[in-house]
């Protein structure tokens, strides 16, 4: 009996192993947007931020926050279904009153992210992908790496394949965030819009425009966005990636350039 079901599992395994081998590797870095495509079922990938650094300045202040380790884990569960868990590891910030010249530094951890992707069209990403992905943060860090609370929110990637080369990207975002006071919880709805194009089957670019609606009591805002991304896979279950994201309007954070790495188990 021992035999017949130790038997069984092994027949059992063999085909979500060989499905898993034969899928692409498709990272969530980089870029703005989420990929509608999930991890194969029984594997995980490990997705590292190396270095994140960003810089908002207004007429009252500048600040540099640089972040090491934004660590992302998924596991796929299903042939369709993935789990998340994400960790921002360490940040250092630092603020400068223009005013007072006083310098103010910072340093911590970020907050926890949970999160479930179910695919409902095309898992691998090829095609027509279509998925949803409900999410929440755990507030463990501290700011300004944290939000001082929880929140959650529903997104639905979307991408569609127009060639070999061409695809185009969507993700629609809506959050129910923390308030900027850390009291409360209020709407956000956010859409990034994107092409990607494949420079060879190892290197892709990716260019996409993110719009945000923001109703945070304190003030109701609109923000504009703009990204440019480049992945390059120099083998089938890793990937090395950089990005900058530049602001279109004075709301949105001035500039972000950031570098890292994705490994698949």
């Amino acid at each position: 009996m021992l035999k017949l079901i130790g038997a069984c599992g092994c027949l059992a395994l063999l085909p979500g192993t060989a499905w898993a081998q034969e899928r692409a590797y498709c990272p969530d870095r980089p870029g703005i947007g989420t990929p509608a495509c999930t991890t194969a079922p029984g594997r995980v990938s490990l997705e590292v931020g190396i270095g994140d650094w960003s810089v908002d300045s207004t007429a009252d202040e500048r600040q540099d926050v640089f972040v090491v380790g934004d660590a992302l884990l998924r596991y796929g569960i299903a042939d369709h279904a993935e789990v998340q868990l994400g960790w921002t590891m360490l940040g250092f910030a630092r603020t400068r009153d223009h005013l007072t010249g006083a310098v103010d530094h910072r340093s911590g951890t970020g907050d926890v992210s949970v999160a479930l992707r179910r695919n409902l069209v095309n898992p691998d990403g090829s095609g027509l992908s279509l998925a949803v992905m409900p999410y929440a943060t755990l507030p463990v860090g501290r700011e300004p790496f944290g939000d001082g609370d929880w929140s959650a929110g529903l997104k639905i990637p979307a991408s569609y394949e127009l060639s070999q080369a061409w695809s185009v990207v969507a993700t629609t975002s809506f959050d129910a965030a923390v308030d900027e006071d850390g009291s409360g919880r209020h709407f956000v709805f956010d859409e990034v819009v994107g092409a990607q194009f494949k420079l060879s089957e190892a290197v892709s670019v990716t260019a996409e425009y993110e719009f945000t609606l923001d109703r945070d009591p304190a003030s109701h805002h609109t923000e504009n966005v703009g990204g440019l991304s480049l992945a390059w896979q120099p083998a089938d279950d890793l990937q090395l990636d950089l990005g900058t994201n530049l602001a279109l309007d004075h709301r949105a954070r001035d500039a972000q350039v950031y570098l890292g790495v994705s490994r698949r188990f």
